[in-house]
């Protein structure tokens, strides 16, 4: 008597090529993000030179052999950890700011959140290395886009939420506001300022960044006060 073996759903839709296909894309992109966690507080901590891919490796729980499959070399793999912290981070300050009632108090939320990070110095190092490796250009590049981009919409959303005036266009502001934060911070850590020093520079430069609708109401109307007192002899 010949015994059938029983197979599991599992089992059997293994079989199916288009099933397999998406099983090995989704386990590729399980190690991506395994060997990217491992390595980017190796790279912040280490630097470049200073981190080995056998120590990505071990710390991954992985083969050295898988990071050179999945990145194919340690600059690329350094570049695409700086690029992923920093999106990481946009999106950090983009939920610090969801409070904010008043431009001020929104670009405070968002300079104390970058500078409390060492994101942007790391990918500044990144910026650094693509300028010898232009083929990695590209992903900072994109990286670059989506981080002006997303901040446009975020507040865009803001504005339009609370009728805020902005002196600037969203996209405008975000690009600006990237710009300062990564020049301040790279020359922050240079002298060797902390975190509330740089946020205070940022600060100071983002200062006249917009005004709320309500604020300028209020300016016009202390003019009118004004124009209207010295006209009456009370100035």
């Amino acid at each position: 008597m010949v015994t059938k073996s029983v197979r599991t759903p599992t089992e059997a839709a293994l079989d199916d090529p288009k099933h397999a296909s998406r099983a090995t894309r989704s386990a590729g992109r399980r190690m991506r993000s395994l060997l990217l966690d491992a390595a980017s507080p190796l790279f912040r901590e280490r630097g470049l030179s200073g981190t080995a891919i056998t120590d990505i490796a071990a710390a991954a729980d992985a083969f050295p052999s898988q990071i050179t499959y999945y990145f194919r070399t340690k600059e690329a793999l350094f570049v695409e950890c700086a690029c992923r912290d920093l999106l990481y981070l946009a999106r950090a300050t983009e939920q610090a700011a969801l409070k904010a009632r008043t431009p001020g108090e929104y670009t405070h939320a968002l300079a104390e959140t970058v500078t409390a990070s060492d994101s942007v110095a790391f990918f500044a190092e990144a910026l650094t290395l693509t300028r010898r490796r232009q083929d990695l250009a590209p992903l900072v590049e994109r990286t670059i886009e989506r981080l002006h981009s997303e901040g446009a919409r975020a507040y865009a959303g803001q504005v339009e939420r609370h009728g805020w005036r902005s002196l600037r266009a969203p996209d405008e502001s975000s690009r600006r506001f990237w710009a300062v934060a990564i020049g301040v911070i790279l020359e922050g850590y240079a002298m060797g300022r902390s975190p509330e020093e740089l946020c205070a520079e940022m600060l100071r430069v983002l200062g006249e960044q917009a005004k709320s609708s309500g604020d300028t109401g209020r300016l016009r109307l202390v003019e009118a006060r004004e124009a209207s007192d010295h006209s009456n002899g009370k100035g």
